[in-house]
């Protein structure tokens, strides 16, 4: 048995034994990193840090709290929260009290977190502020299992006077009290805890329906933990800048390797501070979503394009040969073990870098070895594009019901384009029609209250379905190809990836914001397209258009000519059936509070689609003719 089979396999039943260890073995260590705004509400934040014996006694504290409050193993405490350093000692507290966690997205609105804390039978929920407790009392009445609220941040909260709500700090306090009597009951529960206790619950945000609980034991988060620290990706010396929801299991999955680990971890869930923050944290390692790096490369594109003609065609020209060295050095490594590129190349490279590549590096803070990209596809041109600006996106990939990280890229043999090879201890197949099946220990026990559902996509030997399209190389590396049930398939019988020609759309139209191509059952592709607010009425102030809102920009037709290029440039690409024949440009960007896309950023394809019905009837209409 080789060491990494000798490392998964002896693993202890759960993260929360594992947080012991790691508190036992470098209780001085820095373990997190949080932002704290200044009081007077100007100027940068100032980052405080925890050590993993500080993490532990505000762990052990909250622990002990829900213990106190009458928390019982495996009863579900629900988190309401957005990603801040509380999110994660809160996760670790129902852990260690031996509860399981029921996760929820602060956006979620008042009717589905009542579903969730109802299906869940939610005993406590741990909610971030004001609004998310909002929201809970509005519901209270339905929710007669939910004895209590614990406010994370209690600015502006009616706690009232029956004990339905306490503030964390309060929680933590009766903890603390408790634990003086009680000095062993945390330690208790967390060595009470097997394998196949249910440590997670999470909800996926389904597009049609209510959605569904995945019940992820103990087990998965333990296993996750051993094979990330087995894949070599990371080490202790690490700093992780995360910022992904945490509700959400791909920012989850991350606290679960980083205590494995023992590296270090800055904590700020605030989308819109990471160009502010990466310069200060400086990470050596970052986890993301497919978005943001189009958003960065298209930020840059746009802000060449505004430094006049010369930069333009100087960022171009550097784009190319980025790409260029990523395909030249991929191609070679794989094929020989090094990657070289011919002289001619590497000259070229070494000029775009002083031009344009290192001011790439220094916006995400200098440090940066690697970023992991999941949870949707990276259009390849643009992942070519970073890994020859020398920011490596490791692709990944895996499912709610897989625990998140079922495969990702090996460090220097990482595939630009692919995800990768599976996790040790993962098994993939390819069944008949192109679905990838899974089985190993990161696979869920299955959906909460649901045993049909869970019958109807995991079978009695293991294997998961996962309804996504793909191909195996012969050494290993998988290629997501789409979404079963996105396949697109034309009147005249042809199937479209929509996914693959919405990836190249963005590595092509540095304005776009989300696009989704549509077309099932008719005669050609259409496709609605939003465009990226701060990039095109930087554009419109240039072309005659400043001062008008957005909406009337993209109404405006020297806008709707501007997409059109683009729209053509990315056909002369494309097989006949998956050009684009027409196209709208939507009057406002898709977001998370219209239930468009989801709080990690993927596109919900349903209510797109129902949302501007009338802009996809008009472009198909007399279509018989198109």
């Amino acid at each position: 048995m080789s060491d990494t089979q000798t490392l998964i396999e002896n693993r202890p039943p759960s993260v929360a034994a594992l947080f012991l260890e790691r508190v036992a073995a470098t209780p001085d260590g820095e373990a997190y990193r949080y932002p704290v705004p200044p009081a007077s509400g100007q100027g940068p934040d100032e980052w405080k840090s925890l050590s993993w014996g500080q993490a532990a006694t505000r762990v052990f504290a909250i622990a002990a709290g829900l213990i106190e409050l009458g928390i019982r193993p495996e009863q579900r405490v629900a988190l309401s929260s957005s990603t801040r350093v509380e999110w994660i000692l809160a996760d670790l507290g129902i852990m260690c009290a031996g509860a399981a966690n029921t996760t929820i997205y602060p956006q979620t609105n008042a009717d589905e977190s009542a579903f969730i804390l109802s299906d869940s039978e939610s005993r406590v929920l741990i909610a971030e502020n004001a609004a998310q407790l909002a929201k809970a009392r509005e519901k209270r009445a339905e929710l007669p299992e939910l004895a209590h609220v614990v406010v994370i941040d209690p600015e502006g909260a009616e706690t009232g006077d029956d004990g339905w709500v306490l503030t964390l700090a309060e929680l933590e306090a009766r903890g603390a009290a408790y634990l003086e009597k009680h000095s062993g009951a945390v330690k208790e529960r967390v060595a009470a805890l097997t394998k196949d206790q249910l440590a997670t619950l999470i909800y996926t945000s389904g597009t049609t329906g209510r959605p569904k609980g995945v019940r992820l034991p103990h087990d998965n988060w333990a296993y996750m933990a051993k094979a990330i620290a087995a894949t070599g990706m990371v080490g202790s010396d690490d700093v992780q800048y995360l910022w992904l929801p945490l509700a959400h299991v791909f920012g989850k999955v991350l606290t679960s390797g980083q205590i494995e680990v023992g590296h270090v971890t800055a904590v700020d869930g605030r989308v819109d501070k990471i160009i502010e923050n990466l310069p200060v944290v400086q990470p050596t390692y970052m986890a993301s979503v497919p978005r943001i790096f189009e958003k960065v490369y298209n930020g840059v594109a746009a802000k060449a394009r505004a430094g006049g003609g010369a930069k333009y065609k100087i960022f171009q020209w550097a784009a190319e040969v980025a790409r260029e060295y990523a395909k030249v050095s991929q191609d070679n490594f794989r094929r020989t073990g090094t990657a070289a590129v011919p002289f001619g190349l590497a000259a070229k490279h070494k000029v775009a870098d002083a031009l344009v590549y290192a001011k790439i590096r220094e916006a995400f803070g200098g440090n940066l070895r690697a970023c992991v990209s999941g949870s949707a596809a990276l259009a390849p041109e643009i992942g070519y594009f970073f890994a020859g600006a020398g920011i490596h996106i490791l692709e990944g990939y895996g499912l709610t019901e897989s625990s998140a990280a079922s495969f990702v890229n090996p460090g220097e043999a990482y595939r630009t384009g692919t995800v990768g090879k599976p996790l040790p201890g993962t098994e993939v197949r390819i069944a008949d029609d192109g679905e990838i099946l899974l089985r190993g220990p990161g696979i869920m026990e299955g959906y909460h209250g649901l045993p049909d559902k869970t019958a109807e996509v995991l079978e009695a030997d293991g294997w998961f379905h996962t309804g996504d399209i793909g191909e195996l190389s012969p050494d290993g590396y998988l290629r997501i190809t789409d979404r079963k049930k996105d396949l697109i398939k034309t009147s005249g019988g042809k199937y479209v990836s929509p996914a693959e020609v919405e990836g190249q759309f963005k590595a092509i139209c540095p304005y776009v914001s989300n696009i989704l191509v549509h077309g099932a059952d008719r005669n050609f592709c259409s496709a609605l397209i939003a465009l990226d607010e701060v990039s095109i009425l930087e554009w419109a102030q240039e072309n005659g258009l400043g001062g008008k809102p957005y909406a009337d920009v993209v109404a405006a037709p020297a806008t709707v000519e501007l997409i059109e290029g683009y729209v053509k440039k990315l056909n002369e690409g494309l097989q006949r059936w998956q050009t684009i024949k027409k196209f709208r440009l939507l009057p406002r960007d898709l977001d998370v509070e219209h239930g468009e896309i989801t709080p990690s950023l993927k596109l919900k394809r349903p209510v797109v689609e129902r949302a501007y019905k009338h802009l996809i009837d008009e472009m198909y209409e007399g279509a018989l003719e198109a």
